[in-house]
């Protein structure tokens, strides 16, 4: 090699290294990202059920206090009854689809 090769030369070298370098730096980053992304996936998750069970549980409360309601409010008792039978006469006739 002639002499002004070898500083082109090592300069490509060293180029690359600091390439090579980054490359797996940023794959490591990308793995601990990924980590964290199915970790954040299943929090998620479990938040949607916890939500879903105190949707229920607050749904089944209504229908409760619909129930033993006093008689000033037993018209909002027969408005929640209908709103009820008629999701189930929606439920039985997609059902029957």
């Amino acid at each position: 090699m002639s002499v002004e090769q070898k500083p082109i030369h090592t300069s490509l070298k060293a180029k690359i290294q600091e390439l090579i370098s980054a490359y797996e730096s940023l794959k490591e980053e990308n793995l601990k990202l990924a980590e964290q992304k199915a970790k954040l996936e299943d929090i998620l998750q479990e938040r949607e059920l916890a939500y879903l069970e105190l949707d229920k549980k607050y749904n089944q409360q209504q229908i409760a206090n619909a129930f033993a309601a006093s008689s000033e409010d037993s018209h909002d008792a027969k408005i929640k009854v209908n709103r009820i039978v008629r999701e189930i006469d929606n439920c039985i006739a997609l059902l029957n689809r």
